[in-house]
């Protein structure tokens, strides 16, 4: 079998993830007859990217973000959530009390632990989106699809951190405080994406960068799809992730 090496940014993981997300069977049922709602974030942008062909402001289509400092995208220039019914681009506005276990919500993570568990921070007091949305999609049964780079990795059980973190438990911040949900829903790593577009097996050997490779991670790939896997991401690193 072929055995390949990649080095992939940021931005071009987000890509690859989103590519891989467009794949996944419950996508492309919902696709053709069913809603999918792609809640604000930066990978998510990239998601909807690959689901509509139009380009998205990835910073603006965002609520929370890290910059250095964990703050949020003033209202005022954030874009719209979209949804997707039948594959036709709608507000995703109000939307949740219309899905169904059929359809799908995508939501990105802060945070992913080595148990596979994704995290979300909460800087809104009543839990912003998060704290909207997961009710419904939990007691409904919807898809929760959750796009998320390895670059958020960390060391610590996001199962604890909940419950040890919180906004008001918080006395000073760089930034805005925050508290932490744990997300109940299908993670879509590089590993994941990569593997749903052809790869036999994925695993990573490295991560991080210097001079804007900062976040890199670096995966071994193998299948005897690999070489073509490799261009594919030779495309992307092209575009640096963009469309």
């Amino acid at each position: 079998m072929k055995q390949i090496q990649i080095t992939l940014t940021p931005g071009e993981s987000k890509r690859i993830i989103a590519m891989g997300v467009k794949k996944l069977p419950v996508i492309q049922q919902a696709l053709r007859k069913g809603i999918i709602l792609i809640t604000l974030g930066t990978t998510n942008a990239y998601v909807l990217e690959e689901l509509t062909g139009k380009k998205v402001d990835h910073n603006r289509y965002a609520a929370g973000y890290i910059d250095g400092t964990a703050t949020v995208v003033p209202k005022d220039m954030r874009l719209a959530m979209v949804a997707l019914k039948d594959g036709k681009e709608i507000s995703g506005e109000g939307l949740i009390n219309e899905m169904t276990s059929e359809d799908v919500v995508i939501k990105g993570a802060n945070a992913l632990d080595p148990d596979g568990i994704a995290g979300i921070m909460m800087a809104n007091p009543v839990g912003g989106t998060t704290g909207a949305l997961i009710g419904t999609i939990m007691a409904r049964g919807i898809n929760l699809v959750i796009p998320v780079g390895l670059e958020k990795s960390i060391p610590y059980s996001v199962v604890d951190i909940s419950k040890r973190i919180g906004i008001q438990r918080c006395t000073k911040a760089i930034g805005l405080p925050v508290g932490m949900m744990p997300l109940p829903g299908e993670v879509i790593t590089e590993v994941e994406a990569l593997t749903l577009l052809g790869a036999d097996d994925v695993f990573p050997i490295g991560s991080g960068g210097v001079e804007g490779g900062e976040g890199s991670v670096t995966l071994c790939i193998v299948g005897d799809r690999a070489e073509e896997i490799f261009e594919l991401v030779q495309k992307v690193k092209e575009k640096k992730g963009e469309l």
